[in-house]
Order: structure tokens, then C-alpha cells, then sequence
């Protein structure tokens, strides 16, 4: 059992907001729509569950073509990043409503609803309505009220977005086990790279409507197919830089290097290197520590981790690493790049080695 996107577009007038896209979902897997604002996972969503229609192919589920069933004839619930409850409702009445609609019996709308409100931590405030609960209550409130329906396909679109910290954490611990044994497709939308590797499962990273890679979580971070797809799925930003190839030294301005293992076999010539910023760092951290130097634009110090924006050459890298290292603005910083950890893309952005 799927939910599979054959071909689909979406155009509204002469923009594409969704460019031809073929994607396949299986029944009990958490997928995750990664992009920035506006790389299209809202649109896609829409298309999923039918609030839109495609300009071109064919959304199917269950082995049925619904490209033309109307949303409620659909088995769908969705959880957007502005949490949604009917105010005059309490708590107990909102998680209740899509039971009530759907006309079950009462005596199982209340243990369905006494189970979503215990798992979600919901119990205690069951007679309370919405202005009476904090920003993470009512988003609570709005997931149960989703998942009580037990809905075949389950779409949240940013639903952590507009919390505190704390209350992001707690949740991003609670979906996954909410999930665990349910038989129905998740799709979770965020901007976040670090999210995505929480939550695990498979990611289509997004870009301009786009999807440019699906795949295990894992997989699709450790081995992205194109720059894109690597840029799309790196925060911080990755740094990127143009070398060239010699027999088996690679060199950009006046630094050069032998090129490690997977690597010496590529023809000669010149490539795109791409580095993630915790794999450069003030000190050398193992694998093919390479020296590079360059004025420090920017420092951030979080308390447990240091970020050095510095210019290299005519590009600016980012370094990220633990601790305290407070490098002044202006200063030339001497820090490590670890190129055994390097992604090569040829020139027009595909990845060639990892």
C-alpha cells in the first residue's frame, strides 16, 4: 500500500510551482519533505491531499487513481506550522471533532480520544479550550485532533516551527514513537537538515519545486547525488570551493593536497569541492587535515560550539566546531580542513566522489 505521484506538476499561471515529479511513499514509513521557504513543500502536500489538483500526471493511493477525489472523500489529516483549533471547543471537543463528523459511536469516540490525550500528555486539560493552554499545548491539541482519525496518509507541514526550543525537543522525541505502529504514510515538511537526521526514516530534499534526491535519511545526507541536493541538506551552509586535479594532487590557490583514497582515480581536471563546516575546524581533527588560512568576517558562539565565517580566497567558508574559540573579526584564522570528508562535484554540479 502507497501513495505514489506519477509525473505530477503543478503551474499556476506561467510559474511552475511544482516541475514534473514521480515519487513513491510506502504505507508505515515517516518521509520527510526537506527545503527552504518556497522550494515547494506546501504545494506538494496540497497535491497530496487533494486540496490541489496537478496541471499534468496523477496522484495515486492504495492502488487507486484519487487524482480527482475531493478531500473529504479521502482518508487524510494534515497539521500546518499555525496550529488550528476551533476556539469555542475545549480540548476534549477538538480532538473529538473528525470522530463526530465521521458519526462513530460515542463510546469508542471517548477511548479514542482517551487515548490520543494520554499519549500526547493531553489528559490533565481535556475541559480546557484553546486560550486557556500555552503555544505547545494547543499544538498538541491540533496533532491529536490529526492523528485520532487514524487517517491513511498524514501530512504535517512544519507543525514544530512557532514553539520554544524546549517544546520543539519534546515533540520531535514524541512524533516518532506516535508513528511507530501506525499503518498510514507520514509526511513531515521542514527547513531543518538537523531535524531530518532526528527524525530519520526517508528525505526528498526540494529545490525550486524540485525534488532533487529521495531516499534513506541517512543515505541521501552521506551520499547526496548533486551539489543541490548537498546544499539543500547542510546547515550550516556547506562550503563549497573550485579546485583542480593533477595525477594525484588536488590544488586551489597556492594549497594543494594528495587526494585521498576513492578519489586518486578520478580524471584530471577541474572540480567543485564541497565541505561540510564541522569537518573544518582550529585544530586537526584526523583524516586529511589540510591547513587553510583566511580574515574572519563573523564569529558565533552558541556556549557549546563555535561558528568562524572567514573568507577563503573569494568565497566564504564556515567553521563549526565544540567549545570556545574566539577568533576576533579581521584576525586571520589558521584552521584544518579534513578533505578525506570532501564531496567532488563536477562542473555541472554532480557528485563524482565521496
Amino acid at each position: 500500500m502507497t501513495l505514489e505521484l506519477k509525473n505530477v506538476s503543478k503551474r499556476v499561471g506561467a510559474e511552475t510551482h511544482i516541475h514534473p515529479t514521480d515519487l513513491r511513499l510506502e504505507r508505515g514509513s515517516f518521509n520527510i519533505l526537506l527545503g527552504t521557504t518556497l522550494a515547494g513543500k506546501t504545494s506538494l502536500m496540497q497535491l497530496m491531499a487533494g486540496l490541489e489538483r496537478p496541471s499534468e500526471g496523477r496522484v495515486w493511493f492504495d492502488g487507486r487513481d484519487v487524482t480527482g477525489a475531493k478531500v473529504r472523500d479521502r482518508n487524510v489529516s494534515m497539521v500546518y506550522q499555525q496550529f488550528i483549533n476551533y476556539p469555542n471547543f475545549t480540548v476534549w471537543e477538538n480532538i473529538a471533532s473528525p470522530l463526530k463528523v465521521a458519526r462513530l459511536p460515542e463510546a469508542e469516540i471517548a477511548a479514542r480520544v482517551g487515548r490520543m490525550a494520554e499519549l500526547l500528555r493531553l489528559t490533565p486539560m481535556l475541559q480546557r479550550r484553546p486560550a486557556e493552554l500555552s503555544g505547545g499545548q494547543q499544538q498538541r491539541t491540533a496533532i491529536a485532533r490529526a492523528l485520532v482519525k487514524d487517517s491513511d496518509l498524514v501530512l504535517l507541514d512544519e507543525p514544530l516551527a512557532n514553539l520554544d526550543f524546549k517544546l520543539r525537543e519534546e515533540l520531535r522525541d514524541e512524533l516518532p514513537r506516535l508513528f511507530a505502529d501506525r499503518d498510514c504514510v507520514v509526511v513531515y515538511a521542514t527547513t531543518e537538515p538537523v531535524e531530518a537526521l532526528l527524525f530519520g526514516g526517508h528525505t526528498a530534499t526540494l529545490f525550486e519545486g524540485r525534488v532533487t534526491q529521495f531516499g534513506p535519511t541517512g543515505e541521501v545526507y552521506r551520499q547526496p547525488r548533486d551539489l543541490v541536493s548537498a546544499q539543500v541538506f547542510s546547515e550550516p551552509p556547506i562550503n563549497v570551493i573550485a579546485v583542480d586535479k593533477s595525477g594525484d594532487r588536488f590544488r586551489f590557490g597556492q594549497t594543494d593536497w594528495g587526494a585521498p583514497p576513492g578519489q586518486a582515480g578520478l580524471p584530471d581536471g577541474p572540480y567543485r569541492l564541497g565541505l561540510r563546516p564541522h569537518h573544518v575546524t582550529p585544530a586537526p581533527a584526523g583524516g586529511t587535515p589540510v591547513p587553510v588560512a583566511g580574515p574572519v568576517l563573523v564569529t558565533e558562539l552558541s556556549g557549546s560550539e563555535s561558528l568562524v565565517h572567514f573568507r577563503l580566497g573569494d568565497d566564504t567558508w564556515i567553521s563549526q566546531s565544540h567549545g570556545i574559540h574566539p577568533f576576533e573579526v579581521g584576525q586571520v584564522a589558521q584552521l584544518h580542513a579534513d578533505m578525506s570528508r570532501a564531496l567532488l562535484f563536477a562542473p555541472d554540479g554532480t557528485r563524482v566522489a565521496a
